[in-house]
């Protein structure tokens, strides 16, 4: 009784996965095998599968004798179709007929289940006319037993359900599974890919992955853009920053896997979206993001310059970026480009006061011939270099006021003038600007424009100097000394307590640029594995007392003590270190702040 039930309970699920099936035929010519198919099997499937044929070749009239069997059956409405007119639709079962479609068959929407029947053509010319009647006939019973067996025999009631459960399968996963042909035409986007990437399956589906996605989600490691040779595709991992259809910012673990033939022949790929987006946010909270587009750095002030870099990134406006010299500002402006959408195209920097001021208008925006002694040809600017990605104009305090003039213009429309030429050239970029000095100032002093002040610095980050972020010197000097060691595949080095001090109590004018360069001159300097006291530059290291900055005292406040103790694990001696303080001076704090103790011991 109970196997009795069982078997009613299967039959019951597959003639409910049954509802809402479509399947197509396919043949060379859609004259004669495909046409039949459809015929028979539209007399033996169920209410609610969908029934329809195609030519993958040149598409022919109908065979005459076909027609007669049409009529028979009640099928003389079926047309002659070609297969470019299903590219919008999605099948659970696509079956060939003849070795001529199998080979050009390509993949379809929805990745459909394949089926390939060897049934020769009865058609052996063009012209369907040359075709005996017998051979036709041959054909038509080959084609009825085939469908036949199809329905009758349960083979289709085993692949429908099949189908429907990969397809469930494939929406289960927490990772977004989506694959194209190598066309670039997507055929499969699971239901994570569309929450994922914020786009609809049936927006997704036939569409080139490149009008979808744009160049983000892959970008440089796309195996399908110009003329890259994919014969040699291997299996890819790498990350991805991108922003979904409403704006979000996502970051995904992309895995892209090549789907081959039985001979090997490339056929496209499916890639794995694994979604990140929260775990890097929790990491973010939690203070472990130590390394963020090669900027280094975990104090509370870095961190926030990070948010901000994540931030601004989803945006085209231009970005100003203030700080001392050494304190980084090429590196955000970079870190800004590869977050954004135009990471796959130029990062053009240029330092505005490097440029001999003659040549500064032809650098930034190019010139014709013959407009300026010395111009033998046409030459484009930094600007047009640069179209589609982001120019990054550091010390732009030294632009000429007539440089300024074109600046602003280009900014207002985004068009600029070749020196020499009269025609308009519309260019397409991100402009972040930057200063080791404070613009406004030189605003007020009348040495540059303020209309164009206020076009650059619409969004501003002030880096801070490495002498108010002293908790990062730890983190930066491992750094330093890691790159060494892997430039130069030298044996580990380590930075010891009294070399490690004595860099806490510098000032750091240069900044971080001034650190490495000292951890690089305390690199050649060591003739043992661990830096000490004299390895470092006579100025840092040979002082009986180091100099210590003056704003210590300024900057002994709640947070940089929180920060210092969080790093130091709680231990009093290493965050006095880390402070560059003395511990009585530390313990002095400690009394006049005692919830900083408690709340240390309550966590």
């Amino acid at each position: 009784m109970l196997i009795r039930l069982l078997c009613r309970l299967t039959y019951f699920g597959a003639s409910i996965a049954m509802l809402g099936s479509r399947i197509l035929f396919l043949s060379k010519h859609n004259a004669v095998r495909s046409q039949l198919a459809e015929a028979y099997a539209r007399q033996l499937c169920k209410k609610g599968v969908t029934i329809s044929s195609g030519g993958v070749d040149t598409i022919l009239p109908i065979h005459p004798i076909v027609s007669k069997e049409l009529k028979k059956l009640g099928c003389s409405d079926q047309v002659s179709k070609s297969i470019d007119e299903f590219r919008e639709d999605r099948f659970d079962l696509v079956i060939t007929l003849g070795i001529a479609a199998k080979d050009r068959i390509t993949a379809l929407p929805g990745a459909p289940v394949m089926v390939h029947w060897r049934v020769d053509d009865p058609l052996t010319d063009d012209s369907p006319k040359i075709s005996s009647k017998k051979q036709v006939n041959q054909c038509i019973d080959q084609v009825k037993t085939l469908v036949t067996h199809l329905f009758s025999d349960g083979y289709l009631d085993a692949i429908i359900p099949q189908k429907r459960n990969t397809d469930r399968i494939f929406d289960s996963l927490s990772e977004g599974i989506i694959a194209h042909d190598i066309n670039k035409k997507v055929f499969l986007f699971s239901k994570r890919a569309s929450e994922i990437t914020g786009i609809s399956e049936e927006k997704a589906m036939s569409c080139e992955c490149h009008d979808i996605f744009d160049s983000p989600l892959c970008g440089p490691k796309c195996s399908f853009c110009n003329d890259n040779s994919i014969d040699e595709f291997e299996t890819k991992e790498y990350n991805s920053v991108f922003y979904d259809s409403n704006g979000v910012r996502k970051e995904c673990h992309v895995t892209v896997v090549p789907i081959r033939s039985e001979s090997g022949e490339m056929q496209g790929v499916v890639a794995s979206l694994q979604d990140l987006t929260s775990q890097k946010s929790l990491e973010w909270l939690l203070g472990r993001e130590k390394v963020y587009e090669g900027i280094v750095g975990n104090d509370s002030k870095m961190l926030q310059i990070f948010q901000q870099i994540r931030d601004v990134s989803a945006y085209e406006y231009p970005v100003h970026i203030s700080g001392e010299t050494g304190t980084g500002k090429e590196l955000v402006a970079k870190a800004i480009h590869n977050e954004s959408t135009r990471k796959s195209e130029p990062f053009i920097p240029i330092n505005c006061g490097a440029l001999p001021t003659g040549l500064i208008e032809s650098e930034l925006f190019g010139h014709v011939k013959g407009s300026f002694t010395g111009a033998i040809r046409d030459k484009k600017g930094r600007f047009e270099l640069a179209n589609k990605g982001t120019i990054f104009l550091d010390e732009v305090a030294d632009l000429p006021k007539h440089v300024q003039v074109k600046l602003l213009r280009f900014l207002q429309e985004g068009i600029l003038e070749r020196v020499g030429s009269e025609n308009s050239i519309k260019v397409d970029v991100r402009v972040i600007s930057a200063t080791n000095v404070d613009l406004q100032t030189a605003v007020d002093q009348h040495d540059f424009r303020d209309d164009l002040f206020y076009r650059l610095n619409v969004i501003p980050i002030d880096l801070p100097p490495l002498r108010h972020r002293k908790n990062d010197i730890p983190l930066l000097c491992d750094h330093f000394l890691n790159q060494a060691n892997e430039e130069n595949q030298s044996q580990h080095l380590r930075m010891s307590n009294r070399a490690l001090s004595l860099l806490m109590d510098y000032d750091w004018p240069g900044n971080v640029r001034e650190l490495e360069n000292a951890i690089r001159f305390a690199i050649v300097k060591c003739q043992g594995h661990t830096i000490n006291p004299d390895d470092l530059p006579p100025k840092i290291g040979n002082s009986e007392k180091p100099v210590r900055s003056s704003s210590n005292a300024v900057q002994l406040d709640r947070q940089a003590v929180v920060d210092a103790l969080r790093v130091a694990e709680g231990h009093k001696g290493k965050t006095a270190k880390l402070l560059g303080i003395g511990r009585a001076t530390l313990y002095r704090f400690f009394e006049k702040n005692p919830d900083l103790i408690k709340k240390r011991a309550s966590s």
